[in-house]
């Protein structure tokens, strides 16, 4: 292992990045308008209470980003695609060659209210900026994925069922 790569700077994804990269002497890797998070700054809230709240949670231990990644770079065989709306700097990675998609929490593929599997946006309070998202989600859904990776939920390896639940997205 060379480094350690995140989709995006919530807690609940880079929360034990600071003790995976010391234990195993590796470089942290996350999207360039992330990357200030993952170095100490509060990440951008959602609106509302919830989101308020959240806000006022302790943050994991920071650590040195030492590679911003962009659109087009390539990570272990994947090229990064910039997929901001949840966070500001969420990326994805694509493998081309098996239609492979780590898409990080563009979309959940998980209901948390029956634990069932179920694509889902992300929830409001928790996304810096929802409509964004969506651009996100619906360029995901056009690469055509037999293979999709989240953040929260199963693998999903039906790009049809994919383009449907972006298609059925407000605008």
């Amino acid at each position: 292992m060379s480094a350690h790569a995140l989709t995006h700077a919530h807690p609940d994804h880079f929360g034990s990045s600071h003790a995976v990269c010391e234990a195993l002497g590796i470089p942290l890797w996350c999207g360039e308008r992330d990357a200030a998070v993952v170095e100490g700054e509060r990440p951008a809230a959602g609106r509302g209470a919830i989101a308020k709240l959240i806000g006022r949670l302790p943050m994991p231990d920071r650590h040195p980003v030492e590679r911003r990644l962009r659109e087009g770079d390539a990570v272990a065989g994947f090229e990064v695609l910039d997929v901001p709306g949840h966070s500001p700097g969420h990326v994805a990675y694509w493998r081309e060659a098996d239609r492979a998609l780590i898409c990080g929490d563009v979309l959940f593929n998980i209901r948390l209210r029956t634990l069932r599997a179920g694509l889902r946006e992300p929830y409001r309070p928790l996304t810096a900026d929802p409509a964004r998202n969506r651009e996100s989600a619906r360029r995901l859904a056009e690469l055509r994925p037999e293979l999709v990776l989240f953040g929260h939920g199963p693998p999903l390896r039906d790009p049809d069922a994919l383009a449907r639940f972006v298609r059925s997205l407000p605008a």
